[in-house]
């Protein structure tokens, strides 16, 4: 019998660019405090949100993705034909079919690309960077472009005290290609199904056929933030031991932005280094899900507070209850 031909892939994978997609409505909290019984010291006292932004009607999950995703190919110097696959995580895409991946990778002109949509929930980026590294090492692509996109104003009641104030849109997107050495650390994942409903939607698409009742995502606050306290520091710590990185020497910490008090609480466990940048994108653009992580990239590379080659700690968590960690080079 023939053997089957083994995977010739490169020694490592890097992050080749980086790209945003703001939306352009700015939604300060005073807009939101409008339909709730609270007011901008509260949210910002609770969270750390000044603003978020809300998207258009031209500006969906496809589109926002897209225009992320062209921006990351430019900065990397790749031709959107070399691209081989695209990953899109989402959890606001409200089409069950067609998945939004193939149609992002149409809109980008990589038409030839495999395109898959990834479902993660606000740990979708970490887990589809992880994928991407795999795909490039292994041989089965050069070029992954791994897109967070979300339209989360789409999923909450505004009159909801626990979500309303927590929540924007936005896409963020990364060019993954070969490395002669790894630009991208073993990553970290896992997952706690006992915990499911604490981040949810109320109902399921078949009874909101039955009953015209949107199904909105619904939160159980504390909780998540009890889990979210202990979880994310432990999983940091053991991202950082998988890929041979001490806390003080990390350039940057840039987890899923859900509370800036769930940063802080994670930063000071870390044991993190006085120049090590924490990520507080939150501030500025609220609670945007899989985009919260490479949209808190751009924005530290875009005030240049992080330089080329600097590492990074990537720790996604959130619904399902799921979660994925990663160092990375940063391009």
């Amino acid at each position: 019998m023939t053997g089957l031909r083994g995977p010739t892939g490169a020694a490592g994978s890097r992050i080749l660019g980086i790209g945003a997609c703001r939306p352009a409505r700015v939604v300060d909290n005073d807009e939101v405090c409008a339909r709730l019984d609270s007011d901008d010291a509260w949210i910002r006292r609770r969270s750390g949100i000044v603003t978020r932004r809300f998207a258009g009607p031209s500006e969906t999950v496809v589109s926002m993705g897209a225009a992320a995703a062209v921006k990351a190919l430019a900065e990397a110097g790749v031709s959107p034909s070399a691209v081989g696959l695209l990953l899109l995580a989402t959890m606001s895409h409200l089409e069950q079919s067609p998945p939004a991946a193939p149609r992002v990778a149409h809109a980008i002109g990589a038409d030839a690309a495999a395109a898959v949509d990834i479902g993660a929930a606000c740990a979708g980026f970490c887990h589809a960077l992880a994928l991407a590294d795999c795909a490039v090492r292994s041989g089965t692509t050069r070029h992954v472009v791994v897109v967070g996109a979300e339209r989360m104003s789409d999923l909450i009641d505004p009159a909801d005290r626990s979500t309303a104030f927590l929540f924007g849109d936005g896409a963020g997107a990364v060019v993954v290609g070969p490395a002669d050495e790894p630009g991208i650390g073993p990553t970290v994942w896992g997952s706690d199904g006992t915990g499911d409903r604490l981040i949810a939607h109320e109902h399921s698409w078949l009874r909101a056929r039955e009953t015209r009742n949107w199904p909105v995502m619904r939160m159980a606050g504390p909780e998540v933030f009890r889990w979210a306290t202990r979880v994310v520091p432990d999983l940091g710590r053991k991202a950082l031991q998988a890929a041979g990185v001490k806390p003080a020497d990390l350039a940057a910490f840039v987890p899923h932005q859900a509370n800036v008090r769930i940063v802080d609480s994670a930063a000071r466990s870390l044991g993190l280094g006085e120049r090590t940048v924490v990520a507080k994108d939150i501030e500025d653009m609220g609670n945007t899900s899989a985009a919260s992580i490479p949209l808190a990239l751009e924005a530290l590379r875009s005030r240049g507070t992080v330089r080329p080659g600097d590492t990074a700690l990537l720790v996604g968590f959130g619904a399902g209850l799921a979660y994925a960690a990663q160092v990375v080079r940063l391009p």
